[in-house]
């Protein structure tokens, strides 16, 4: 219906915008349409004549469920960051376990949701179009969907080296962490060239996401360590 201005001046849409994927088969076609479109030219280059054509529906239909093209393109960027299968790492976040336990799960649950995806790929190339050239609908679908899970890696991670989560050891550790996951994730194409093994199976994944925990925790437990070691006073010599 219409959109909500926030404290912060962003967007947040209501009625029609968030109703559910399946309650109109004509929003559906177009978050199926925009999706292509969005994938090939990205936001910004896109239309949503174009998108109206490959769905085919009026325009009027746009303005409709999503209000304009922004309204459009920031639920396809919703789909499209969720695809990733984020519930399946709220999950392994959400189990018993210490945190070394917890981390080792949610790498594995991260890497995992490379593999048997069902998914089309313009997921996939729409979050990367959106890292090379941000726009509006990114903020918010940060706010939604990934500081979440943000926060509450950086707390495992603090916990493990004995440290707070915004302390800037544990932001970096946090991020390198994240970091090679995302390697997988977004350099497929290069990787399958440099390494003609690499199959993507779920075998794989699982040694993939076994040597990023095994890796990454040495590292931790290291640090951790040397905070919990007690420092010795320094006497100084008599003369």
């Amino acid at each position: 219906m219409f959109e909500m201005q926030l404290a912060d001046g962003s967007r947040q849409m209501s009625g029609r915008d968030t109703e559910p994927n399946g309650s109109d088969p004509t929003r559906a076609k177009l978050i199926e349409a925009a999706g292509r479109v969005f994938a090939q030219h990205g936001y910004r280059a896109s239309t949503v004549r174009e998108i109206c054509q490959v769905a085919g529906a009026n325009i009027a239909a746009v303005n409709y469920h999503f209000r304009d093209k922004l309204g459009l393109y920031s639920e396809v960027l919703r789909q499209s960051v969720f695809a990733a299968q984020l519930d399946r790492a709220r999950a392994a976040l959400d189990q018993n376990g210490t945190p070394e336990e917890r981390l080792r799960a949610v790498i594995r649950a991260r890497v995992q949701s490379l593999h048997g995806s069902e998914l089309p790929d313009h997921h996939s190339r729409i979050v990367a179009h959106e890292l090379a050239a941000p726009t509006p609908a990114l903020s918010q679908v940060i706010d939604e969907a990934l500081r979440p899970l943000h926060n509450r890696m950086l707390q495992i991670v603090g916990s493990i080296l004995n440290l707070p989560p915004e302390h800037r050891k544990t932001r970096l550790c946090t991020y390198s962490i994240i970091g090679q996951f995302h390697l997988y994730a977004l350099a497929q194409p290069v990787l399958v060239q440099l390494w003609p093994g690499l199959k993507m199976t779920s075998r794989q994944l699982d040694e993939i996401a076994d040597h990023i925990a095994d890796f990454s925790l040495a590292y931790l437990r290291e640090i951790g360590s040397r905070r919990q070691k007690p420092r010795r006073r320094r006497v100084k010599a008599r003369t």
